[in-house]
């Protein structure tokens, strides 16, 4: 199955977490079919290859779909 968006980056990063530390976070860049550039941050417990594309996905759709109107 051909995927509609394309990843570009994807950075490593932390920020404070809200029960003191820090936490780490992967922020993806992506491009659409349709040729929109984005980000969205997901957090290292939800790192996982199938949750990542489940949400790339449906970014992604709901870009293009905004795009086409």
């Amino acid at each position: 199955m051909e995927k509609n968006y394309e990843v570009i980056t994807i950075d490593v990063m932390t920020r404070p977490s809200d029960l003191g530390g820090v936490e780490k976070f992967y922020r993806i860049r992506y491009r659409t079919k349709g040729g929109v550039v984005d980000f969205t941050d997901i957090d290292e417990a939800n790192y996982t290859e199938e949750k990542v594309t489940a949400k790339l996905t449906k970014l992604a759709e709901k870009h293009d779909k905004i795009k086409a109107s």
